[in-house]
């Protein structure tokens, strides 16, 4: 199927064409008459499958032009990087359209955003927290809201958005459009989807732990931390193949320290990114990495969802996540839009485990390959990495414990004797068997 065979208008089919993009995915082709319909819908479906897309699409088709400068369409997603490449495709899509689009997210002069609200919105795309900071302060009325888009939805309450995002459901019209997508459906979603939607249909594609087709996946097993960063320099020493690389680390602590120990072999090549980066030095260094003036970009998990950085050519697991459904939205980040890629895994003994678990969610075996003849296996040890010393619990006996008394003693009987004072008024009496007094004063 392609894009002609759906009902799209001709500028959005324009706009289409300009993109290059000409077949819908699986997601896509399976959403489009449903989202049409008007009715509610969950799309459950793996990164990298064009969710973006999927429900853009017949949202926008379905866009009418408004008497006011209310927004029609809500999008809520995870993260600020997402808003912005979200805010990136609307505009792509509308641009034969008359269609506004605002980006509002956290950690940015909200001043700014309340200026392009002011100036007339039709799609609003937002993370939760600013989302509900515009509405409270009275900047941004939903009453127009037709379409309620949430993207990423696990993601977004594995962050803690979750009561964001009901009192946001809350101030909705009751009647609108409800769609919902996410790689996997937790117990947490299916409340959500209890209390706020009406009898959706469920598209299925691509769900998370099917392998990817386009991405050769392969593993190493290496010994420790710093034979892994030994086996990464000789890696991107392959400048021919390894030219955009997406390296993951598990930390920012060790995303810092991976960028410091490898830097310097190649200088002005590799960026890092996570969550205390500035906002302004995550977006530049995104760009950077995108246009090619960085071939390695180092980050965290902040980026292995929703955010479409084309044309990667590997991405790199420093570490074994241990959450599986991770591993399948970090190696989405390559063989994108039909193009190949490869994700190559270092996993260590402390992490095969993991990688068990990744195995059993794909049911799929990730090949090992042999350590390269030229890799310096390093002898040099990370603190969590040290053997740890197994003292022996040994017991002391205690002495047995001897009976005893209580604590009071009775006296000797020598000092029983009991002293009693005596007035002179009582001697008296005692001797004469009456009281005695000494007369009466004179006067």
């Amino acid at each position: 199927m392609t894009f002609d065979e759906l009902n799209l208008n001709k500028p959005l089919l324009n706009a289409l064409s300009d993109m290059g993009c000409v077949n819908p995915t699986t997601i896509q082709e399976k959403s489009f008459s449903v989202m049409m319909s008007g009715r509610d819908m969950i799309g459950i479906a793996q990164t990298g499958t064009g969710k973006t897309l999927a429900y853009l699409l017949p949202c926008i088709r379905l866009w009418s032009f408004p008497k006011d400068k209310l927004p029609q369409i809500l999008i809520i997603v995870p993260t600020r990087e997402l808003v912005v490449q979200v805010v990136k495709v609307v505009e792509e899509l509308t641009a034969y359209m008359n269609v506004r689009v605002v980006g509002a997210y956290g950690g940015t002069n909200i001043k700014t955003q309340i200026h392009g609200i002011n100036l007339g919105v039709d799609v609003m795309v937002a993370t939760p927290g600013r989302l509900l900071d515009l509405v409270l302060n009275g900047s941004l009325r939903l009453k127009n809201i037709k379409k309620l888009i949430i993207d990423e939805v696990d993601e977004m309450l594995t962050l803690g958005f979750r009561t964001q995002l009901t009192g946001i459901l809350d101030l909705l019209p009751a009647k609108r459009q409800n769609l919902m997508f996410s790689a996997t459906i937790t117990e947490d979603i299916e409340i959500l989807i209890k209390q706020f939607f009406n009898n959706p249909v469920k598209i299925e594609a691509a769900p998370t732990g099917t392998p990817l087709e386009n991405i050769n996946q392969k593993a190493y097993h290496v010994p420790n931390f710093y034979t892994k960063v030994n086996l990464l320099k000789l890696l991107l020493n392959n400048k021919e193949e390894f030219h955009k690389v997406l390296v993951f680390a598990e930390s920012k602590k060790m995303a810092d320290e991976l960028f410091e120990l490898i830097n310097r072999g190649f200088p002005g090549q590799i960026g890092v990114i996570h969550s205390n980066k500035s906002q302004n030095n995550r977006f530049e260094t995104v760009k950077r990495f995108q246009e090619g003036d960085y071939r390695v970009l180092i980050a965290t998990d902040i980026i292995s969802r929703g955010l479409d950085i084309s044309e990667v050519s590997h991405v790199i697991n420093f570490d074994t996540h241990e959450v599986p459904e991770n591993y399948m939205h970090r190696i989405g980040r390559t063989g994108r839009a039909k193009e190949k890629g490869i994700a190559i895994s270092f996993i260590t003994p402390k992490e095969e485990a993991s990688q068990h678990l990744i195995e059993e969610l794909m049911n799929y075996k990730i090949p090992i390959l042999e350590l390269p003849e030229e890799l310096e296996i390093s002898e040099l040890l990370t603190e969590d990495e040290m053997p740890k010393v197994q003292m022996k619990n040994v017991l002391l006996k205690l002495p047995k414990k001897v009976e005893s008394g209580p604590a009071f003693h009775p006296k000797k009987e020598k000092n029983l004797k009991v002293y009693n004072h005596l007035t002179r008024a009582e001697k008296m009496k005692q001797k004469y068997g009456k009281p005695k007094t000494r007369g009466q004063k004179k006067k």
